[in-house]
Parts: C-alpha cells; sequence; structure tokens
C-alpha cells in the first residue's frame, strides 16, 4: 500500500484512488516568459518519477501539468523583446519541451494551455459571480471574495484574519478586502485581451489552473502538486474557487515538492545564484543532473552546489561500471528479489526515492561480488535487476559505454583515447614500462581513466 504525504492533512495517508486503478493528477506547470530553472526540474523530475512508480504499481495515470501561457511576465517581456507575446510562449515552450527531453522527463498525459480555456474560464468566473463567491469591481476587474468560502486557509494553516490585518489595498484595485483576489483582470487599451460579459481583460493567474483542472480530470480528483512556493497563495486558491463553483471537494491529495538552495541559499535571481537548466546542462550530463535530484526525497530541500553535482557524477559512475562488460539477463522473467521488495518498501513509503537509491548500489555490489567470485549467470541476473529497477527512476537506460566515455568536451577525442591506449599497449609489449607509465599519467591529466583486467584496458571519462 503507498502511503503518500498530504500537505492538507499535514501526515502520511494511504492512498486510494478515487476509481479503483485510475490515478487523475494535475501539476501545476510553468508560466512561459523565460527558460526553465533548476526549481522547475525539480518538480518536472519529482513528478516523472511519481508518474513512473504508479504505472509501475499497474495504475492507469491520467497526469496533467498545464502551461500559464497569459501572464503579465510574458506580456512585460515580449514588449521588452518587441514580439507578438504568442512568439515568445511558443519558444519557451519549445526549449521547456527540450530541457524535459534531456532530463528523461516522460511527457504528461495531456499539457493545457490557459489561452485554450478561456470559454472554461469565463463560464467558471460567471458561476463564482453569480452564486455570491465573486464580484466585479468598479475598474471592470473581478474577484473573489475570500470571505465567502469558511475553509479558506486550510491547506496553508493560514488564517484570514491575519492575512487581513495590516494589509493594504494597492490604490489601482477595487476589492472590498486584501485577501480578495483577481479572477479577470481589465485590460488598458491596447492591451491583449478577450471579451467576457464584464468587459475586454485576461483571466487571473490562480482562476487557470481550477479551469483547467476540472476540465481534464473532473470536479475531484485524486492528487494536485506543484512546487513549494505555489502552496499559499495559488493552492489555496485554487482550493477555494473551485469548491464554490463545483461544491464538491477539489484534490482528495496535496503534494509539493521541496526548494532548491544554492551553496545553502535559497535560488535566487537578486541573489545571482539562478541557473537555468541548460546553463546546468552546459557543465554536466543530463544523467547526472536527473540522479542528483532523484537522490534526495521529492520532499526535503536540495542543495544545489558544485561539490554536490561532481558527487551525484562518481555515484553514478558506480553504478554503470557494476554493468560494464554485464549483459542483463533477457532469459525469460527474472524472478523477484529481496532488492525488488526493498525497493518497492521504500517508494511505497511516499516515494522515498533516497532509499531507493540505496537499493540501486546494492544490487551494484551484489554484481560486483558475483563477478569477482565467477557466478556470471547470477551478475547478469543482478544486472536486468539493476536496470529494471533504475527504469523506474528513469536512470541507467543508456549502454554504459556510452554513459562511460561520453564526450563531455574535453581536449580528446574517442580515436585520440584509443590511440594512446594502442601506444601504450605497444610500449608495455616492448617493456617500454617508463614510456607506458608516462601514456598513462597523461591521459589521467586530460581525465581519462584507464582499468586494466585480463581482457584488455578499458577507459572512461572523468
Amino acid at each position: 500500500m503507498i502511503r503518500i504525504y498530504n500537505t492538507l492533512t499535514q501526515q502520511k495517508e494511504e492512498f486510494q484512488p478515487i476509481e479503483p486503478g485510475k490515478v487523475r493528477m494535475y501539476v501545476c506547470g510553468m508560466t512561459v516568459y523565460d527558460y526553465c530553472h533548476l526549481g522547475h526540474a525539480r518538480v518536472l523530475v519529482s513528478f516523472d518519477v511519481i508518474t513512473r512508480y504508479l504505472r509501475h504499481c499497474g495504475y492507469d495515470v491520467h497526469y496533467v501539468r498545464n502551461i500559464t501561457d497569459i501572464d503579465d511576465k510574458i506580456l512585460r517581456r515580449a514588449d521588452e523583446n518587441g514580439e507578438v507575446f504568442t512568439d515568445l510562449t511558443d519558444r519557451m515552450i519549445e526549449a521547456m519541451h527540450e530541457d524535459e527531453a534531456r532530463l528523461g522527463v516522460l511527457s504528461p498525459t495531456e499539457e493545457p494551455r490557459a489561452t485554450a480555456y478561456i470559454d472554461e474560464i469565463i463560464a467558471m468566473i460567471h458561476k463564482l459571480v453569480a452564486s455570491g463567491h465573486a464580484y466585479s469591481a468598479d475598474n471592470g476587474d473581478v474577484y473573489f471574495a475570500v470571505d465567502s468560502f469558511d475553509e479558506y486557509g486550510k491547506l496553508s494553516k493560514k488564517k484570514l484574519e491575519d492575512l487581513v490585518a495590516g494589509a493594504r489595498i494597492d490604490v489601482r484595485e477595487a476589492k472590498r478586502s486584501p485577501a480578495d483576489f483577481a479572477l479577470w483582470k481589465a485590460a488598458s487599451e491596447g492591451e491583449v485581451s478577450w471579451s467576457s460579459p464584464w468587459g475586454e481583460g485576461r483571466p487571473g493567474w490562480h482562476i487557470e489552473c481550477s479551469a483547467m483542472s476540472t476540465c481534464c480530470l473532473g470536479d475531484t480528483f485524486d492528487i494536485h502538486g506543484g512546487g513549494p512556493d505555489l502552496l499559499f497563495p495559488h493552492h489555496e486558491n485554487e482550493i477555494a474557487q473551485s469548491e464554490c463553483a463545483t461544491g464538491q471537494e477539489f484534490a482528495r491529495t496535496w503534494m509539493h515538492a521541496g526548494a532548491i538552495r544554492v551553496n545553502k541559499e535559497k535560488m535566487s535571481k537578486s541573489l545571482g545564484n539562478f541557473f537555468t537548466i541548460r546553463e546546468i546542462l552546459e557543465s554536466y550530463p543530463a544523467e547526472v543532473v536527473r540522479y542528483f535530484l532523484v537522490s534526495s526525497h521529492y520532499r526535503s530541500q536540495v542543495d544545489y552546489s558544485e561539490e554536490n553535482l561532481a558527487e551525484a557524477g562518481r555515484s553514478l559512475t558506480k553504478l554503470y561500471l557494476a554493468l560494464r562488460g554485464v549483459m542483463p539477463s533477457k532469459a525469460g522473467v527474472v524472478p523477484e528479489t529481496e532488492h525488488d521488495r526493498r525497493f518497492m518498501e521504500v517508494m511505497n513509503d511516499d516515494f522515498n526515492t533516497a532509499g531507493a537509491i540505496s537499493v540501486l548500489h546494492a544490487v551494484a555490489n551484489d554484481i560486483n561480488q558475483q563477478r569477482r567470485e565467477g557466478r556470471e549467470d547470477e551478475a547478469k541476473h543482478s544486472a536486468a535487476v539493476l536496470v529494471r529497477l533504475g527504469s523506474i527512476l528513469g536512470l541507467l537506460q543508456q549502454d554504459p559505454e556510452a554513459f562511460l566515455q561520453a564526450d563531455t568536451g574535453g581536449e580528446l577525442s574517442a580515436e585520440d583515447i584509443e590511440g594512446l591506449i594502442q601506444a601504450r599497449a605497444d610500449a608495455r609489449k616492448n617493456r617500454d614500462f617508463a614510456e607506458a607509465d608516462r601514456i598513462r599519467d597523461e591521459l589521467a591529466d586530460k581525465g581519462i581513466i584507464l582499468d586494466d583486467s585480463r581482457e584488455g584496458t578499458t577507459w572512461r571519462r572523468a
């Protein structure tokens, strides 16, 4: 039985989907005005692993991850660039897909864009206005009346009176209470807008997700997820407007990935420690970055540093070295092992990927021991287990040689390295051990590690 930490109840609960055998999950996606950063990667990879594991357990997962393609930030950036906002969003969506593909993130079942759901958004706002949960202000905006929902704050555990106390209303706004939030924003002349019963305008941010999630998954669905910064006010506001519009519970289980810190400080553009996914992938292989993110529990904070990335690379290399030269057994289905059972046990405990990584290394240790003792068939079976369990985390699906010898922009090509290895072999054959050692040292200085065995010499990049 899978147990998931539910942010709503602040405890782990046995997961029981609304419809047996099927999981409906919605995760808040990107606002596409810039390239995705490391915090986005954390969310993308975390919920990719969760989806993979649920499917491994036999669930039919309908995974929806939205795209916010209309927003103040988008319009400002497009104006700065001197381009149509749709050109900006199309370009950033394409870049996002490139980044997630490199990180091994599977595509969601559906990826709705806010601009494609304007009619549904307007219909939901209309329902809220008609039921007294929202009101049209004098400036053409439409606001949700937070005090009309008695359970406001149940996700974040914030009290409405604390939110209102001392808060100020922006002079440009016409809402009744500081806690109220915009469902529809009136457009100034020349701004991007759509027609509505309240005049020309565009949707507020929070209402987009309520409309898209309920349209794609129904009034009540199993899991709602996102980054830690979305818990309040975004997810709190989603609950309020959705449950007032439908009269139903919005989502059963709320999941939030942990924050990214850089050298023990919060990642922030203002601090100058803000990294995009593609910047990081210029320096590190994509699978190493994924391993780094997966090796921590999805709810924990992750500290990004050069040292931690390097350690992730070393740890992943150990797993690929265990697989090197071992052809995983394909003769029938490899029977379930104690490692399989332990892997399931830790993953059933709120998707504990840190524990799952430990299981992978235990399997790798078995392979190494079995090979040392000449038990090749057992090593092949263990290799099959390692590849199978790794796939659930989106790891270890490359050919070991491809990973270990991947060109990372070093001085030497594969052909150069092979030539030097042959020159070293010739020197050793001629008993010129000084020259052989010199070649080994030269390769080591350039990040090439040689491994000698009875079968010959193999190499890998450090």
